[in-house]
């Protein structure tokens, strides 16, 4: 196990999850993905916790359906992993496990490159300040029902939140109050039915890497109702058709990357989102996150640069929060 990697893990295990002998952890994983659970899971073992690895048979974009399927899969767990490519945290059975007290982590480990996303440098990111950076701006947008979007890029989109609250995210199971992702950010699941506006997508397309030209999508009462045809365009709807679900169109998540440790490069899905300097809206399934609606999945896209209003009050200005903030370089 390379250095990097070692730190990695113990990252997960000890700092975000608190692994302890009280625990007993899950690990759900897939044949891809093998080693780095295993390598989870003899981290967790020093702890003296009881550890079991789940592998998933259906791995891909439709790997949450049998989680939505089967509520009560992680029953009898104190602590649970996804630790597959994609995102289990907007799952059924993730929102039952935390209802019940589990703790639970979204660990994605989709990359691009030949290197584990547990080797990444942004996941040692200060997990203190972004708990900071986070409280200063979610005292804002929690006072707002709407948000609006602009860059020089050409964003020009409205996002609703009445009677929805922020969270964030920054791998810290405690300080999400039980279950949290590796993705730093904070989040809004936002009304399902009032996304308005053009949305250019600039920074990375989610699980499909950096687009090659930026894509201009354009929402009406919360869907997706025109995708720039262009490479990545096609390429975008094409990926979106493979749900086979027209509720993926629906824009279900806002949210704003805090790691200034990470990179918007498109080699790593859940480090693109957690970017500082970056926004993301989210599609399809948000029930876990604490909205209402029901998809196939899950999948988020990245823009660069924004300025972001909660209400009237100006908070990000091109891509830097521009209310009192703790020193964040």
């Amino acid at each position: 196990m390379s250095k990097d990697l070692e730190n990695g893990v113990r990252i997960v295990i000890s700092d975000w999850l608190e692994i302890s002998n009280r625990d007993r952890l899950l690990i759900v994983t897939s044949e891809k993905h093998l080693a780095e659970a295993e390598a989870l899971k003899e981290y967790a073992l020093k702890m003296d916790a009881s550890v079991d690895i789940m592998v998933v048979e259906k791995a891909g974009i439709q790997v949450g359906v049998y989680f939505d399927e089967n509520e009560d899969v992680f029953d009898g767990y104190t602590a649970v992993i996804g630790a597959t490519d994609y995102s289990l945290i907007t799952t059924r059975a993730a929102k039952a496990a935390i209802e019940k007290g589990s703790k639970f982590l979204s660990l994605p480990l989709s990359v691009s490159t030949e290197e584990s996303m547990l080797s990444y440098d942004f996941i040692a990111m200060d997990t203190k300040k972004s708990k900071m950076m986070a409280d200063v701006i979610m005292k804002y947008i929690n006072n707002s029902s709407m948000i609006h979007i602009t860059s020089k890029a050409g964003t020009d989109l409205k996002v609703y939140k009445q009677g929805r609250k922020p969270g964030f995210f920054n791998g810290v199971v405690k300080d999400g109050k039980g279950y949290s992702s590796a993705s730093f950010e904070i989040y809004v699941p936002i009304e399902e039915s009032k996304t308005e506006g053009t949305m250019v997508v600039d920074g990375s397309l989610g699980y499909l890497g950096k687009p090659q030209e930026s894509i201009r999508i354009k929402f009406s009462d919360g869907k997706i109702t025109d995708i720039e045809q262009n490479t990545s365009g096609k390429l975008l709807k094409e990926y979106i058709e493979k749900y086979r679900d027209l509720n993926m169109y629906v824009a279900s998540e806002f949210g704003i990357g805090l790691n200034s440790y990470s990179k918007c490069e498109g080699n790593c899905y859940i480090e693109d989102e957690s970017a500082y300097g970056t926004f993301h809206i989210g599609f399809g399934r948000n029930i876990a996150l604490g909205g209402f609606h029901e998809a196939s999945g899950h999948f988020d896209l990245v823009s660069l640069e924004p300025d972001i209003y909660a209400d009237n009050r100006k908070i990000m200005q091109q891509g830097r929060i521009i209310i009192p903030e703790p020193q964040i370089y």
